[in-house]
């Protein structure tokens, strides 16, 4: 693949890259996802106005445009900080953002499952709130969230990339793939360099792949078919 204008293998960039690309993904789904299923189960099994409380901060979150509301979280950290810390920094502010929406879909489905059968039993054997929950109902959603979460993985390494690419996110020389496509802004730099574009590929490449596996699990997971 050729080296950068600073005469650095753009080959192993694209390899160190992945590792803060991919794990921003992950890691970021894992938190997000946890907390949009704990706090939309304990809205959907406790109604009132705890469900009103909860789901008026949703609303407000996802009222909000995505990427304005993440460079205005980012701008409010120093700019000198450290690649790690800014790795960090773009984990908690996508999960704060993301565990919005999970929240609402997990609340409708603990709504009807609070009617089921085995979750009245449990009730009737006197186990704790908390504990019908976590065991009970959570776990009957996770065919929906493993899908869920298989989808939006792409989101997450959009957002690093979009932040990288400007100028906020992962910061030299540490590598990732948005901040080796800044680099391709400058058409000088292109022309000589053409294969600048090579993180372009690779995000595509992988962001294909998150998609076709959510599909298939999604098909695999419907009972209809």
């Amino acid at each position: 693949m050729g080296t950068d204008q600073f005469g650095r293998d753009i080959f192993s960039r694209l390899l160190y890259g992945s590792e803060i690309s991919l794990s921003i993904g992950l890691v970021g789904i894992l938190i997000s996802f946890s907390l949009g299923m704990l706090l939309g189960g304990i809205s959907g099994y406790f109604g009132g106005a705890t469900d009103q409380f909860i789901m008026r901060w949703c609303e407000l979150i996802m009222s909000v445009p995505t990427l304005y509301m993440v460079i205005a979280l980012r701008n409010t950290f120093p700019a000198g900080i450290s690649s790690a810390q800014v790795y960090g920094i773009i984990i908690i502010i996508y999960s704060f953002i993301r565990w919005a929406g999970m929240a609402r879909v997990i609340r409708g489905m603990t709504l009807s499952l609070c009617e089921q059968p085995f979750v009245l039993a449990a009730r009737g054997l006197g186990q704790s709130h908390l504990k019908i929950i976590l065991r009970h109902v959570l776990p009957n959603t996770f065919s929906y969230v493993i899908v869920a979460a298989t989808l939006s993985v792409p989101y997450y390494i959009l957002g690093e990339v979009d932040l990288s690419y400007l100028g906020v996110g992962i910061q030299e020389p540490s590598a990732s793939w948005g901040l080796m496509l800044n680099a391709a802004q400058n058409t000088e730099y292109l022309r000589d360099f053409p294969w600048l574009l090579a993180p372009g590929a690779a995000i595509f490449i992988t962001v294909l792949a998150f998609n076709f596996l959510g599909d298939g699990l999604r098909d695999a997971a419907d009972t209809k078919l």
